[in-house]
């Protein structure tokens, strides 16, 4: 019987050629938003990536473009608190969302950024996916499970990526791919395969690419 949830195969050599293009050409940040008010134009195709505080997220975004310090890591955990464009060519939107959990941020500052989250999430016509980060040494935290379920809500079809995964050994990523794979079936948004990368050793990265041109 096959896995649900399986590692999304290998994009054949034409798909592999279009995520490299995709990502080959200018790629700048366009600006970082904090209302809606201030949204760019949904003049073409975007994907949104999300993830807890400190799940490599800005690492992922620079090593999918190639870019060294296109995204910035904040120091301090949910220090973000903007969602951040970068035009990639003509064509497509990047968009960095705030980092979830451990918002070090008042009350209010982090409900405000929740309730713009849900809004741009609700809202956004354009938003083709959102990938998900989760932290291969960890699996899905519960943290991870609310933004799933507001991807849920907001009927946005959402995609698993596992971070890090150099960082550990065959054994225990079976056991965290067993772990993710019976959190998803739960969320009827999550999209039925999995990516496994390391921004630091360039695995997985080529995938990506080509789902997201895949996208267009």
């Amino acid at each position: 019987m096959a896995l649900p949830f399986p590692l999304a195969p290998a994009p054949d050599d034409a798909s592999a050629e279009r995520g490299r293009l995709l990502f080959a050409g200018p790629i700048t940040f366009l600006k970082g938003v904090v209302a809606m008010s201030g949204l760019p134009a949904a003049d073409r195709i975007e994907v949104c990536f999300a993830g807890r505080s400190n799940v490599g997220k800005s690492s992922l975004i620079n090593a999918l473009t190639g870019r060294k310090a296109l995204a910035r890591a904040s120091n301090t955990p949910g220090r973000t608190q903007e969602i951040n464009f970068f035009e990639a060519g003509e064509d497509l939107y990047l968009v960095d969302l705030p980092g979830y959990g451990f918002a070090n941020a008042p009350l209010a500052v982090v409900e405000k950024w929740q309730r713009l989250l849900k809004s741009y999430l609700s809202g956004r016509q354009t938003l083709r996916r959102a990938f998900v980060l989760v932290d291969a040494r960890h699996g899905v935290k519960p943290v991870d499970e609310e933004i799933m379920s507001l991807l849920d809500s907001a009927a946005v079809t959402f995609q698993v990526v596992l971070t890090k995964a150099d960082k550990i050994n065959e054994e225990t990523r079976n056991r965290v791919l067993d772990q993710v794979r019976g959190k998803l079936v739960k969320h009827p948004a999550a999209y039925p395969e999995l990516l496994l990368t390391s921004s630091e050793k360039g695995e997985g990265i080529a995938d990506l690419r080509a789902v997201i041109a895949g996208l267009e």
